[in-house]
């Protein structure tokens, strides 16, 4: 990589104007490897000035010369995936297979996806007595956070820059490394100048400049529900769009005729994704209370299994947490579920014995939780799994949507009919069947505070466009 302590401004890396540094760490080893520059609110200003004269030309560009520019990137990031992968591992810990099959193939799907969409989306047509135009919004800030650290970058960067517009990228200051490897990727690519920017720092100053900013036309915006409020509320001054991502308490309602076994391995695997750093886990499993012994039988059995340990091992399923602060606090809700007496059916508190540095947490499963504790109603964001018991398929419904949060939710049955049935009634934005595979088409959002925008597919290109009616021009 180049000089990690600049920034990726108006086609070149740039000294910043602020010189506060912050330390990168390997979250398995505890060790420095890296350092940033935190960013100031000059250095959006900057930023946001190069994005905003790339606009008036890159707006005008055709689908062609969009779309040659998003292969170009996507050949780059083919080249690279190997060494973006590894970046990945050593900045938040994903283990390295992974972050090869999943962080950085999941972020490549993106741009190819960006790709299929913009060749047949429709930017105009004839309605009426005139004709409806989609127009680039404009200059778009984007604030993307540390545990998908591609990810969630690529999912706004492709269909900004496919829809015509420019941006300007504050990635996770925890996690920044693999976005400065794909601003070297969108430099090479060809990309024109001003037309993607990269501003690194903290929630304070940057993203908070960027969220207020008055030339940025629209904010997206990925990470906690508190953070996401204060984004609302500085965007609100200039009336900006604001597509939010936010955090998730998602129900897995394993239904009473299925194999109970197989269904509950399955939903501890699936809690336990990116070592639970992941929004929409399915962190509360509802079962039938009369089943609840095979359940914790077949939990403790799946999280045993885990092989915990160096995430540069291609045989490690999960590694540590991202950092000494998400350790601390997964700890604590491990605590307060034996505090507040739920059954403690693998794991608990502390490291496993057989590590003594580095930010890892015991794969850990609670039973018997009550919806009303901690650990049922609170985003987590590590492995930790709580068990619910239910006693009908509408008290298994109430539970699932007793939250103030809606961004998934997961069904295991073996009637379709009954488990649509119960998808329909609950309140997620995605809800998946059986354990679907991840599908880079269909739209990923949330309910009430799990956001209000939608990425992927075509439902992400309509997040970056402006709706125009052209009245007498049939």
């Amino acid at each position: 990589m180049r000089d990690t302590t600049k920034f990726y401004i108006d086609g070149c890396w740039v000294t910043p104007a602020a010189s506060g540094r912050l330390a990168i760490e390997n979250p398995a080893t505890e060790e420095q490897f890296a350092e940033i520059v935190l960013g100031s609110a000059a250095d959006v200003d900057r930023a946001v000035q190069a994005a905003r004269r790339a606009f008036a030309s890159w707006s005008e560009t055709s689908r062609e010369e969009r779309s040659g520019c998003l292969r170009r990137i996507a050949e780059g990031f083919r080249r690279r995936l190997p060494e973006l992968a590894g970046m990945m591992t050593r900045e938040m810990g994903a283990p390295i297979t992974f972050s090869t099959q999943r962080q950085a193939t999941v972020a490549l799907f993106h741009f190819e996806e960006a790709i299929r969409v913009l060749e047949t989306f429709e930017f105009e047509w004839a309605e009426g007595v005139g004709r409806i135009r989609r127009e680039p919004i404009g200059v778009c800030g984007l604030i993307t956070p540390w545990n998908w650290p591609l990810n969630q970058v690529a999912s706004k960067v492709a269909p900004a820059l496919a829809t015509g517009c420019t941006v300007v990228l504050k990635p996770s200051e925890i996690a920044p490394l693999s976005a400065m490897m794909l601003a070297e990727i969108i430099h090479d690519a060809g990309v024109p100048a001003g037309v993607f920017n990269l501003v690194n720092g903290a929630g304070a100053p940057v993203g908070e400049a960027i969220a207020a900013h008055p030339e940025i036309d629209m904010v997206s915006f990925t990470g906690s529900t508190q953070a996401g409020i204060r984004v609302a509320q500085l965007a609100a001054e200039t009336v900006k769009r604001v597509a939010q991502e936010l955090g998730g308490k998602s129900a897995n309602i394993i239904l009473d005729d299925v194999d109970m076994a197989q269904a509950v391995t399955q939903g501890v695997h699936a809690c336990y994704t990116n070592a639970g750093q992941n929004c929409q886990s399915p962190t509360r499993m509802l079962v039938p209370a009369d089943r609840m012994d095979a359940v914790k039988a077949a939990a403790r059995a799946a999280a045993d299994a885990i092989r915990v340990g160096d995430p540069m091992d291609p045989a490690t399923e999960l590694g540590p947490l991202v950092s000494r602060r998400q350790f601390e606090r997964v700890q604590e809700y491990i605590q307060s579920g034996i505090d507040e007496g739920a059954a403690l059916v693998a794991g608990g508190l502390g490291r496993p014995a057989e590590f003594n540095r580095g930010h890892f947490v015991r794969p850990t499963v609670f039973a018997d939780v009550k919806p009303e504790m901690r650990i049922s109603k609170e985003e987590i964001f590590g492995p930790v799994l709580s068990i619910i018991p239910y006693g009908s398929e509408e008290e298994a419904i109430e539970i699932a949507n007793g939250t103030p949060f809606g961004l998934a939710g997961f069904v295991q049955s073996a009637d379709p009919a009954r488990a649509r049935r119960v998808a329909n009634w609950m309140r997620a934005g995605r809800v998946y069947y059986n354990g679907a595979p991840f599908d880079r088409a269909l739209p990923f959002g949330g309910y009430k505070q799990s956001g209000n925008g939608r990425e992927f597919g075509r439902f992400g290109f309509e997040e970056y466009l402006e709706v125009k009616a052209l009245l007498g021009f049939a």
